[in-house]
């Protein structure tokens, strides 16, 4: 199974936000200071997964990851897919940086579930409180 990443979508509270700025070629290159030691099993099928407002809303798969540059002045460059996939709403507290996402804590796409027209925040709330 392939890892994910996490990271804090800084700068974007909605998902049709991030849905368009894809769409038009925005947001499709993350730049990080640190490169993941464990970049081939991310690289293997893994995703990028987006805090927004204190939830986990969506996710965009990871193509590519590489490094630029050398020592201190190094950065790594995660290049992603166009396409955002919406997840179930997961709660996250603020953090810096990305962390590992290991597949089994990852929220299930919202495809999976049937969630049909509901709205972003009932989904939220219903999961909230274990009725969905």
């Amino acid at each position: 199974m392939p890892l994910h990443m996490i990271k804090l979508c800084v700068g974007v509270a909605k998902v049709e936000t991030l849905e368009r700025r894809a769409a038009k070629g925005d947001w499709l290159t993350v730049n990080t200071r640190m490169t993941p030691k464990r970049a081939p099993e991310i690289e293997d099928g893994g995703s990028i997964f987006w805090v927004m407002k204190g939830s986990v809303t969506c996710r965009m798969p990871i193509l590519d990851i590489t490094t630029k540059g050398e020592g201190k002045a190094s950065m790594c460059l995660i290049k992603l897919s166009p396409e955002v996939i919406r997840t179930a709403p997961q709660a996250r507290r603020p953090f810096q940086g990305w962390r590992y996402l290991e597949p089994k804590d990852a929220p299930p796409d919202l495809s999976s579930l049937d969630a049909g027209d509901m709205p972003e925040d009932l989904a939220k709330q219903l999961r909230e409180m274990g009725a969905w």
